[in-house]
């Protein structure tokens, strides 16, 4: 009895450490929403950019002196350019990661699909950097041969986005197919449906919600990403008029410019305008992604 009453007090700490932790996560996560916000709400606040010219203006001189007429801060190049990137990248990535995942549940055999999923999750642990350096001996090569250019280009940011992009993709799309019952499918196979129009039209319309998550999340993820991106994209300041014209990014534009400004300038203000852009951006995702997600179980 001694003993019991003396864990009582520890265990009554251990009780408190879980909802402590969850408590710092949630105001660390509030503190950097506000911390961005601010900085990033100077732009329009303090500096007096117009968001019309910010968002639709693709003129980038945040140097310029007031005597040539101060500082442009058009951001159009920057969010073309993660627009383009980022939906070329889903357009290649999705597919491929979509029957992979239908693949690795409902056709590979057991030894195969011992073999597949850890192999695709293994991309998911490579540093971007290793893929940013790839991409710059292998696709940025291969595109200035085979395609012409100069090889840094809309592409070659969209081909190693889109394998980088790959394993989440594949991983949400696998849980998503692996959760439709079984005896839905043999259901389907009791009535006469062969095995791939039990797949296409039973499975398929059923777990579509969770796949149109698993592409949310995968562009969520390509979105922000910045130093694989930045090693092949070429980082000009121009508009792209083919895939294989070189362009920028927000997180490009981002990384390149933030060793060279001075806090509380607008040069630095446009790129936390910038960052605070990205972070909507991302919230956006994860919104679209929980409704579909909800709807699919309400479904």
């Amino acid at each position: 009895m001694a003993e019991h009453k003396g864990h009582r007090p520890r265990r009554a700490w251990i009780e408190f450490i879980p909802p402590v932790c969850a408590g710092v996560l949630v105001l660390t996560t509030l503190a950097i929403v506000v911390f961005i916000a601010q900085r990033g709400l100077a732009t329009f606040v303090v500096d007096r950019v117009s968001p019309l010219e910010f968002f639709l203006s693709s003129l980038w001189k945040p140097d310029r002196p007031v005597s040539a007429g101060g500082p442009a801060l058009g951001a159009l190049t920057f969010i073309l350019g993660s627009v383009l990137v980022t939906g070329l990248a889903v357009l290649l990535a999705a597919p491929l990661s979509v029957m992979t995942a239908f693949f690795i549940v409902e056709i590979a055999p057991a030894a195969g699909r011992r073999f597949i999923q850890p192999a695709v999750e293994i991309l998911a642990g490579i540093p971007s950097v290793v893929y940013g350096w790839v991409g710059l001996s292998v696709i940025v090569v291969f595109i200035r041969e085979r395609l012409g250019g100069l090889g840094f280009s809309v592409l070659a940011g969209a081909l190693v986005l889109a394998v980088m992009i790959v394993p989440t993709i594949v991983s949400v799309a696998t849980e998503a197919v692996r959760s439709f019952p079984q005896e839905a499918k043999e259901a389907a196979l009791a009535l006469g449906s062969t095995r791939w129009q039990m797949l296409r039209w039973v499975v398929f319309p059923a777990v579509l919600p969770g796949l149109l998550t698993a592409i949310i999340l995968g562009m969520a993820r390509a979105f922000g990403e910045a130093l694989a991106v930045q090693m092949v994209i070429g980082n000009t300041h121009t508009i792209p008029h083919s895939l294989l014209d070189q362009t920028i990014t927000l997180t490009s534009g981002i990384t390149l410019d933030m060793g060279y400004t001075v806090i509380g300038t607008p040069w630095n203000n446009a790129l936390w305008s910038m960052a605070l852009l990205l972070l909507l951006i991302s919230l956006a995702f994860i919104l679209v992604s929980r409704t579909i997600a909800r709807r699919g179980v309400l479904r």
